[in-house]
């Protein structure tokens, strides 16, 4: 008895080439704006380092005092330079992102777009295979993977 070879291929969808071209400008606009977020996160938080080191010098000439109130001051300061883990978290969490957006423009122009002439296929950087790398929902828990 013959058993017929069945080749499985993936389902296919014919999308229009100016339909992918669209949705791949719009994947490469999203990642310029998350790459503009990383750069006003990380503007926020360098004035506030700042203003948080300017705050701790400006309570600097009460230290020789015996002041419970600068106390409490500078420990509220600490835990909130300490919070500031949240912008390399967020920061990570926008790369990861990014990536992935990347990979997508990319993995759509190399399936729509036949090669021309010369043309060299695209070496595509793989997108993450893991899941996010912050898996913190908000500030006072969650965890944070260090790479």
């Amino acid at each position: 008895m013959e058993q017929a070879s069945t080749l499985q291929t993936a389902p296919a969808v014919s999308l229009p080439v100016n339909m992918v071209a669209d949705v791949q400008d719009s994947l490469l606009m999203a990642l310029t704006d998350l790459q503009r977020l990383v750069g006003l996160l990380d503007h926020a938080t360098s004035n506030l380092l700042e203003r948080f080191g300017n705050a701790e010098s400006a309570l600097a000439h009460l230290a020789g005092r015996d002041n419970e109130d600068l106390h409490v001051i500078r420990n509220q300061l600490q835990q909130a330079v300490t919070e500031l883990q949240f912008h390399d978290m967020a920061t990570q969490l926008i790369n990861h992102t990014s990536l992935i957006l990347q990979g997508c423009a990319w993995r759509l122009a190399e399936e729509a777009m036949e090669l021309e002439g010369d043309e060299q296929p695209l070496r595509l950087d793989p997108m993450p295979e893991r899941p996010s790398p912050v898996t913190q929902s908000e500030m006072d828990s969650g965890s944070v993977e260090l790479f």
